[in-house]
């Protein structure tokens, strides 16, 4: 199988350590590089700074509450743009605000996920988000 790469978009430690750990228990081989702020991740994406040689990656995983740009900045910028747009963003926040998910989806999201408070629950929803991304769902060829 394919390596599969990951950016996730994070700046909460805690969710940073739970998330990577959720993704490498699963039998999908990751490539997982983690920015934290809105700032790199719009860097990452389009090649700047020192991103200039990151690959664009196979789905994006991005918080909403972030400093410098917030996710739905980040989000608007990604899917406005013909060389990124067709990447899979999956909104991933402590948020459940009715604000939010529809700011997400109005800019694009492909899906909107509020991160489960239990650990357990927390692991399981990480990892159906990389078994459906990675195993079911067909992702565009040709970065």
């Amino acid at each position: 199988m394919k390596s599969a790469d990951i950016l996730l978009v994070e700046d909460n430690e805690g969710d940073i350590i739970l998330t990577i750990e959720a993704l490498e228990e699963s039998k999908i081989v990751n490539k997982i590089d983690v920015v934290r702020n809105g700032k790199e991740a719009i860097d990452y994406v389009f090649n700047d700074g020192k991103y200039k040689d990151v690959t664009l990656p196979d789905l994006i995983l991005l918080d909403v509450n972030l400093p410098l740009k917030s996710g739905h900045e980040v989000l608007s910028i990604i899917k406005e743009d013909e060389r990124t747009k067709h990447i899979p963003v999956i909104m991933l926040t402590t948020s459940s605000s009715e604000r939010d998910v529809n700011l997400s989806y109005k800019h694009h999201a492909n899906c909107f996920i509020t991160k489960p408070v239990d650990l357990t629950d927390f692991f399981e929803t990480v990892t159906s988000i990389e078994q459906f991304w990675f195993n079911i769902v067909k992702l565009p060829v040709g970065k």
